[in-house]
């Protein structure tokens, strides 16, 4: 997994509420296991009409956002059935932040294991993402995990809370392999006495 740092660029505003995962990636698309290549499906019923033409009117589809870095949601985005597919296309498609007043749980957790920062803020600060969000492609968000800051394009900062052992994970690239693998030393180590007092296994 790619570590996370910082991010600057542009966020695209998508201020419905309950998002579920369907809307997310149709059922239909769930056949791979391949993390990549859904990026062109992520939001396919709302993306595309039923003749497969793209609908211009869907927020991705619109020159200043077709490049988006971040997505400002709406509440409870990420709900209904759980599928690990929803954060592999939105992170194919190219988005590595996703902010939201709330999230349903399994895809919170889903968003790290996938280098997907996921952040909650209040009503308050929603509104300012979102106001800027809306200003197109010119107006670039920075979303700097170290310092667990969102800078609008005027400067306005607004700090976000993290969980500092899922911090941890995004900083150094780590998903559940990568935790294990860093306590290989102690795997090695286990495995040695346990072929020492068991030499017939």
């Amino acid at each position: 997994m790619e570590k996370f740092e910082k991010v600057h660029g542009v966020a695209a505003p998508m201020p419905l509420i309950n998002i579920d995962t369907d809307m997310i990636i149709p059922k239909v698309h769930l056949k791979t296991i391949k993390r990549s290549g859904l990026g062109v499906v992520l939001f396919d019923e709302m993306r595309y009409h039923d003749d497969g033409q793209e609908n211009p009117e869907f927020v991705l589809n619109k020159p200043a956002y077709r490049e988006a870095d971040i997505l400002v949601a709406g509440d409870n985005f990420g709900c209904g059935s759980s599928r690990e597919h929803a954060p592999w296309a939105i992170k194919d498609f190219g988005i590595k932040v996703v902010i939201s007043t709330s999230f349903a749980d399994i895809f919170f957790n889903n968003c790290f294991k996938n280098g997907i920062l996921p952040i909650v803020v209040n009503e308050e600060h929603h509104a300012i993402l979102m106001d800027d969000a809306h200003k197109g492609e010119n107006a670039r968000m920075t979303v700097n995990l170290e310092d667990q800051q969102i800078t609008t394009s005027d400067g306005h900062v607004i700090e976000f809370d993290i969980d500092p052992h899922r911090k941890h994970c995004l900083l150094n690239g780590l998903d559940d392999i990568g935790l294990t693998m860093e306590k290989d030393h102690h795997i090695d180590k286990f495995e040695e006495h346990a072929s020492q007092a068991r030499p017939w296994v």
